[in-house]
This record gives C-alpha cells, sequence and structure tokens, in this order.
C-alpha cells in the first residue's frame, strides 16, 4: 500500500518473478522458433515468430485463469497470485506482438489500409477468425493499461474488477479465434487437442473451486435466540490466523490474537482478497494476495490509509466462539 500513486518498487520478489517470467518466454520463443524450423522447413521465419507468440500468449492466458482457483483450492499457489498482473501484462504484449506481425505479413503489403483489410477478410464460406483475435487484443488491452492501482482507486474497486473480469470474454475470443483459424488452415487433429484439453482444465477446475466455496457457504450455523450464532470451538482458530464462515449469505473471518477473537469481513476492499486466508502481521489483519491491512478490531486500515472493512460482534462461552451477524456501526 502506498500513499500516492507511484512506479512500481521493484523488490526483491518483483525482480525475481519478472525475471522468471522473461526467461521462461525468451527459452520458450527460441525452442519454438527452432523446433518449428526444423520440423518444418518450408516454413518462413516470419511464420514461426507469428505463431511462437501466439502460442505463447494463449499458454500463458490459460496459466493466469488458473491461477484463481488453484489458490483458492492450495495456498501454495498464492505467490503466483501477488504479481499476476504482471503476467497479464506481458501476455498482453506476446499476443500484440502475434496480432501486429500477423497483420503485416497477410494485410501490410496490399492496396488497402492494414486494418482495414484485416477487418473485412474472410473468404466465402470460412469464418473471419481474425476479428476474434482483435476483439480479444481490444480487452485484453483495456486490462493492462488499468492493471496499476491507480485506476483500481479511480474507478472503484467494484468497477475495476468488473472490467478486469473481461478476461473470460476474452478467452473465450481466442478459443474462437484458434478454433476457426486452425480449423480453416489445417486438418490435423493434433491442433485440436492442446486446445481442448485446455478448455477443460480450465473448466474444471473453475468448477473445482466453486464447488469447494459453494459446500462451505452451506454449512452455514444457526442463530441463538439473541441472534449470536456459533462458530467454532475456540481452539479451532490458532493465534494469528482465521476461521471463516458463511452466515447470511455473507462470508466472515473470525481472528484471534493475543486471546481475542475479532470478526471482519472476508472481502478485502483492494481487489476483493479473501482476508480469511491471510494472518495478522504486526497486529494487523493481512491479506494474502496484497499485503493491505486492517486492524482486527475496528477493521480500518493503519494510518494514513482510510480503507475500512465491516466488523461484527464476537463472544466467547464456554470454549466456544460466537458472532452476530449484523455488521457494526462505523462508529463502533
Amino acid at each position: 500500500m502506498s500513499l500516492v500513486h507511484q512506479a512500481v518498487l521493484w523488490n526483491r520478489q518483483k525482480k525475481l518473478y519478472d525475471l522468471t517470467v522473461a526467461a521462461i518466454c525468451l527459452v520458450y520463443l527460441a525452442l519454438f522458433v527452432a523446433g518449428g524450423a526444423a520440423l518444418f522447413p518450408a516454413a518462413t521465419i516470419e511464420t514461426l515468430v507469428i505463431r511462437g507468440f501466439g502460442t505463447l500468449a494463449f499458454l500463458l492466458l490459460h496459466l493466469i485463469l488458473a491461477i484463481g482457483p488453484l489458490c483458492r483450492l492450495n495456498p501454495r499457489f498464492l505467490p503466483l497470485l501477488y504479481n499476476r498482473r504482471h503476467l497479464g501484462v506481458v501476455m498482453f504484449f506476446a499476443a500484440l506482438i502475434h496480432g501486429t506481425f500477423a497483420t503485416i505479413q497477410f494485410h501490410g503489403f496490399g492496396h488497402d489500409n492494414p486494418l482495414a483489410s484485416l477487418l473485412a477478410s474472410g473468404l466465402p464460406g470460412n469464418v473471419p477468425f481474425e476479428q476474434f483475435g482483435l476483439a480479444a487484443i481490444v480487452i485484453l488491452f483495456l486490462m493492462a493499461a488499468t492493471s496499476h492501482d491507480f485506476w483500481l482507486h479511480a474507478l472503484t474497486p467494484r468497477i475495476w474488477k468488473s472490467l478486469h473480469m473481461a478476461v473470460y470474454g476474452a478467452y473465450a475470443l481466442v478459443v474462437a479465434h484458434v478454433a476457426f483459424g486452425s480449423a480453416q488452415a489445417e486438418t490435423s487433429p493434433l491442433l485440436a487437442t492442446p486446445l481442448l484439453v485446455g478448455l477443460l482444465a480450465i473448466t474444471t477446475l473453475h468448477m473445482a473451486a466453486a464447488r469447494r466455496e459453494s459446500a462451505a457457504d452451506e454449512a452455514s450455523p444457526q442463530q441463538t435466540l439473541d441472534g449470536f450464532v456459533p462458530v467454532c470451538p475456540m481452539d479451532d482458530i490458532a493465534e494469528g490466523r482465521a476461521k471463516v464462515v458463511s452466515i447470511g449469505g455473507e462470508r466472515i473471518a473470525i481472528f484471534r490474537h493475543q486471546g481475542h477473537f475479532s470478526a471482519l469481513s472476508n472481502v478485502c476492499r483492494h481487489q476483493n482478497g479473501p482476508l480469511g486466508e491471510g494472518r495478522i502481521i504486526n497486529g494487523c489483519v493481512t491479506c494474502p494476495w496484497h499485503g493491505y491491512q486492517y486492524h482486527p478490531a475496528t477493521g480500518i486500515s493503519p494510518p494514513p490509509f482510510k480503507d475500512r472493512v465491516p466488523t461484527y460482534r464476537t463472544r466467547v462461552e464456554q470454549g466456544r466462539v460466537y458472532v452476530h451477524p449484523e455488521p457494526c456501526k462505523p462508529h463502533d
């Protein structure tokens, strides 16, 4: 968190993350071009570069879409989530290079404007697959251009999150672009296999993560006569950690800190991260996604920050933790 918006501070973790991603991308492109030249001697270097960047962007998009559900299923994947926006920007530039080179290669040497030629492309009886790719690049550009936290605050978290959920629309467009493009150019079933495997893998991961969270939400405890809801034995919550429960459709994180129990909304104000999967650091609940912090008793970020999440009343009776489902008023 920072008081003012400024250039990204390249700490050691970010440098290692970005250097690793850059190295993997360069090695992949080198192997793709070298392998393509050996297997298909008739292919030009331009064609190999175009396909190399295209497949790289496609693989990165699958990885980006897989990170979210993987983190829901296993917290070991959280380091990938921390700098996922960096990965998204890299993916966008790979897609942009692919689209630019393809446009020049196939539409840049005629009498018409290359972009106009691309938009008007499509032989009779064939699906104009290039337009799917162009539409996907537009969405990916909007996401990459608004990836900085300045836009998160300027647009508000809800609008920003809605905009970035458009990645699923971009994915559908990319799948259509690849499916119709390869189907019209190639007849080998080997090209369709990776596409189907990727689509199945992304769908399966999201369904598994959704089923896990749905099961937790359905196990909503019943209220007592005074409105409090029994959550769990106090020993079930480790020091500095939390237990997440769903009460009345709201996910609440109950933290234990220095012998006291505090209940907060499980939704971080930054990017809706799961606070209950974080821990208390320096006396503050710390979001596992990007490190946003809140005082456990008040739900307010430490000064000079003013972010706030709802809090809930708690009590302990006979070794059991209870939570009231009504959020506290801001002045409580």
